[in-house]
């Protein structure tokens, strides 16, 4: 069950414009194409657990810990801090490796969980889990499990999902909220911005806001409707 306790995104200006931040215990979508921040978003929320003190796990399928860690130092986020101290769990697994953990029930995935007392999950990206399955049955069939068995933990989670516009979001329908990060050329030069496209049980803004992406993270300003 989706509690009514709210876990912050740790974006500023986001989380009064969800109701407080996502769900307790609820699966959550970050998606835009490459380059537009998916994978900085779904860190910021993992460091402004870190820094609550939150037991954090992040999936990667896609790139290594070392580049990674080197990556995210640009923000002043020491993530081999975290790991030292046990806060933080960063997992380099296949999508093969994660389906064997759904087959199993949560595995060791759960034991590391349990361990750290784990509070907020990152899976980067759901697109690469998605890849495995030849039709959307069977996809969203494994994907509901291993949401189920994340959720059992009183995990909140945020996936990445690489997409080039909200209509080629993978198991948006799944999830509890979906934000999309927009990167469009907009008069001659690129311009971000944020867009909440669900959220349940939530009043949303009906409006695509501007994001600014700096040395600190992403922020937005709700002030500034950006027109696509």
């Amino acid at each position: 069950m989706v509690g009514e306790e709210r876990v912050s995104t740790g974006v500023p200006n986001l989380d009064k414009l969800i109701g407080g931040g996502f769900k307790q215990g609820s699966v959550n979508i970050v998606a835009g194409k490459p380059g537009s921040g998916k994978s900085i978003f779904a860190m910021q929320f993992l460091v402004d657990g870190l820094k609550r003190g939150e037991g954090c796990i992040y999936i990667s399928f896609e790139e290594r810990k070392k580049k990674v860690f080197e990556d995210f130092r640009e923000f002043g986020w020491d993530l081999e801090q975290y790991e030292r101290t046990g806060l933080l769990k960063f997992l380099e697994n296949t999508p093969e490796q994660i389906r064997r953990v759904v087959a199993d029930g949560g595995g060791t995935l759960e034991v590391i969980a349990t361990q750290i007392g784990a509070k907020r999950v990152v899976i980067d990206s759901i697109s690469s889990f998605s890849m495995l399955f030849q039709n959307d049955s069977n996809k969203r069939g494994a994907s509901l499990a291993l949401f189920e068995i994340i959720s059992k933990w009183g995990c909140t989670t945020l996936l990445t999902s690489n997409a080039e516009n909200e209509d080629g979001i993978d198991l948006d329908f799944e999830v509890d909220g979906v934000i999309f990060l927009h990167h469009q050329m907009i008069k001659n030069s690129r311009e971000r911005s944020l867009e909440v496209i669900k959220m349940r049980g939530t009043d949303i803004p009906n409006k695509i806001m501007k994001m600014d992406l700096d040395k600190k993270g992403i922020t937005i300003n709700p002030s500034k409707a950006v027109s696509l």
